[in-house]
């Protein structure tokens, strides 16, 4: 993995048929940091989503008191 631990695998059968794996992202940001490669690529034939996409990234909330 990555130090982020953000990876995105690209694997070509010997049919020349092309597999692109995300891991370590969290939501659609996936189909984000992977877009260039697929349309490099050329038509998406199917979509395996993962666990990790239909999570929310977390972010910090913040408390405030009111006197």
């Amino acid at each position: 993995m990555s130090a982020t631990g953000q990876v995105i695998e690209v694997t070509i059968d010997p049919k020349g048929q092309s597999t692109v794996q995300t891991r370590g992202f969290i939501g659609p940001s996936c189909r984000q940091a992977s877009w260039f490669l697929e349309q490099a690529l050329g038509e998406r034939t199917g979509e395996q989503l993962t666990p990790e996409f239909h999570q929310q990234e977390s972010t910090p909330q913040r408390l405030t008191q009111r006197p």
